[in-house]
């Protein structure tokens, strides 16, 4: 009697390190609840190795409920899946079929360094935003929020941009392996906010630097890192951050 349960064939990327050569081999697993998450099904398949005295695959996990944007897979030629707005921590088996080959990778992009089969070194958005997304101005004690009266639609856009975890999926999908998506998001999120306007726009050209020395492609506009990510960071960002940037050769501090 059949249980409903899934026989896949898995092809991962195995990679040692940063410098050794990698390449996709293939598992086979059997009996795949369509209920497990794709995380639960590589535990399933990591149990299994070790049980082999084999090494188990190595990949970034963390929360698993879509909000730190570890999750980091290529798969089947998308980032997080084929489903839209989700993580593959909250992405789940029954989204696939019986007998279906997956293919895993991991992020690609020169700012991306393997460091070891789907996991890469994600630290150089770390330093994008250690670069300027922050506020320093020092405004003492925490207000009242009524005291900063902001526009309802002002508010929800910062809140929109605010949303971004991270991920980088929109660097995974570009074809220019660009940042700009993740940057703008973090640029937008203080640039529509009363407390991030005295560094506006040393903010913007500090992070955009930081960007271009890591190694990050320029936007050519494809639309590819909206479509792909999982929460819906518009392109609208990137339009505001370019217009902070042209705006920042023009402005100087003193006159914000």
């Amino acid at each position: 009697m059949s249980t409903g349960n899934m026989n896949l064939t898995l092809k991962i990327w195995r990679q040692k390190n940063t410098k050794a050569k990698g390449g996709l081999v293939d598992y086979k697993l059997s009996d795949i609840s369509p209920d497990m998450s794709f995380l639960e099904m590589f535990d399933v398949l990591n149990e299994e190795l070790i049980s082999k005295g084999d090494e188990p695959v190595v990949f970034d996990h963390d929360c698993r409920e879509g909000i730190c944007g570890a999750c980091s897979m290529f798969i089947n030629g998308r980032p997080h899946g084929p489903k839209e707005g989700i993580t593959t921590c909250q992405l789940h088996m029954r989204s696939f079929k019986d007998g279906d080959t997956i293919v895993v990778e991991p992020w690609r992009a020169k700012a991306f360094p393997v460091v070891k089969d789907l996991t890469v070194d994600r630290s150089a958005f770390d330093r994008v935003i250690a670069a300027g997304g922050f506020i320093s101005v020092n405004t003492g004690n925490a207000q009242d929020a009524n005291n900063l009266p902001i526009p309802k639609v002002q508010a929800d856009s910062a809140f929109e941009a605010a949303a971004c975890i991270g991920c980088g999926a929109c660097v995974a999908t570009c074809k220019n392996a660009s940042a700009m998506l993740f940057v703008s998001a973090k640029v937008s999120q203080l640039a529509q906010l009363p407390q991030g306007q005295p560094e506006r726009y040393r903010r913007v050209q500090t992070m955009v630097a930081q960007m271009d020395a890591e190694g990050f492609g320029n936007c050519t506009n494809t639309g590819a890192c909206e479509a792909e990510c999982p929460k819906g960071i518009s392109l609208e960002n990137i339009a505001r951050m370019n217009r902070d940037y042209l705006s920042a050769k023009f402005v100087s501090e003193e006159d914000i």
